[in-house]
């Protein structure tokens, strides 16, 4: 018995190492001082130092994070190109919630069963999330491993390393009472929520808006880094959230340095169409006979939307899990807001103002998702 009868394919590997060599040839820069293949990723020192002047102290920044289950939807609807955006996103956005600019990126591959073209537009998505960020993809890893994974099944995962001046940095100490949250528009639930997803949308082929629903649940996370580092040439933003997985519950509290209050103005922005797809499937799983079953398309999503507006609980429940139409949250003096809005909606940003920060009372707190009362949290008002 040799490798390949083990299940592992040298020679795939080999083409997919060639087919990543092109697609990371498009986000390369005289940093990088050698190529895709070598056993490590090396970026110029004095280049980063270059990327740092005018600093008075750069500070690197890094996240790391994965694409989670919706690559399950990606294998079942054969459309494997936009879950790498997903990936960079996921890491250089939270990289952008403390001001820094993306400056690399390494990306790591796991399957049962290599198949080159596959991996190819598994990473195609990774380097187009890097040239829209500014990031160097400067490595990565694929990983064949036969009996561990199944075949057909791939999982990907990253991490981003940025550079902030330590006096730029954005850690919400200069939050106050009476500032401003601004929500920027996500382009659907991102990569967050999908085990839940998964079990209440089963028909992928289901109509949604004329396209199949899963297509529609493939939509890639939005990249905030180039307008939102923009509008920082601009303004001083003083917090940032990406509202990932915990919603609006768990992630708004998380650019607080001091514990305040996000008072969110209910019904401030449009919840985009999926939610109320995915808040009847909700109801509906519940199998308390509440709501029509067997809904589907426009039908379906007709009845979220008055779930949404009538079942309280399942609504806290939506955005303790999804992001709900609002990827990104900035915390804004006042008088910055309505510029801050003009700025990103003419770079292709919807954004709203969706509440603001009000002093913390420990006896009211909200605790969805765990957080202890202390750590900042969450309300909603009409």
């Amino acid at each position: 018995m040799d490798y390949k009868q083990a299940g592992v394919d040298i020679e795939e590997g080999y083409k997919a190492v060639e087919k990543y060599r092109d697609l990371a040839a498009g986000t390369m820069n005289r940093a990088v001082i050698n190529d895709i293949g070598s056993f490590a990723g090396m970026f110029s020192l004095k280049e980063l130092i270059e990327a740092g002047k005018g600093m008075s102290a750069p500070v690197l920044v890094s996240g790391t994070d994965g694409v989670g289950t919706k690559l399950d939807i990606a294998f079942k609807m054969k459309k494997y190109d936009t879950v790498g955006i997903d990936c960079v996103a996921m890491c250089v956005n939270d990289v952008l919630c403390h001001g820094a600019k993306p400056l690399f990126f390494l990306d790591y591959l796991a399957c049962g069963k290599l198949d080159a073209g596959i991996a190819a537009d598994m990473v195609k998505g990774v380097a187009v999330g890097c040239r829209e960020t500014g990031s160097v993809l400067l490595g990565g890893e694929t990983a064949e491993m036969p009996g561990f994974y199944d075949e057909g099944k791939y999982d990907i995962a990253g991490f981003s390393v940025g550079i902030v001046d330590r006096a730029a940095i954005v850690d919400g100490k200069a939050i106050k009472d009476g500032d401003v949250l601004v929500g920027v528009a996500s382009s659907g639930p991102h990569s967050n929520g999908f085990s839940l997803i998964r079990k209440v949308i089963t028909d992928l082929n289901e109509d949604f808006g004329g396209m199949p629903i899963g297509r529609a649940l493939l939509e890639p996370t939005r990249l905030y880094v180039k307008p939102i580092l923009s509008l920082m040439e601009k303004i001083e933003v003083k917090g940032m959230a990406h509202i990932t997985g915990g919603g609006f519950y768990e992630n708004i509290p998380r650019m607080f340095a001091t514990p305040h209050t996000a008072m969110i103005k209910d019904n401030s922005w449009k919840i985009p169409p999926i939610f109320a797809r995915i808040a009847y499937g909700m109801a509906t799983a519940s199998g308390t006979g509440a709501v029509p079953a067997g809904l589907t398309g426009a039908a379906a999503q007709a009845e979220g939307e008055k779930i949404l507006g009538a079942d309280a609980e399942l609504r806290t429940k939506l955005f303790n899990t999804f992001n709900m139409g609002i990827g990104f949250v900035l915390a804004l003096d006042p008088k910055h807001a309505d510029k801050a809005i003009a700025d990103l909606d003419a770079q292709g940003f919807p954004a709203w103002k969706i509440g603001r920060v009000i002093p913390y009372d420990a006896k009211s707190a909200t605790t969805h998702g765990g957080k202890a009362p202390g750590a900042g949290d969450v309300r909603f008002e009409r």
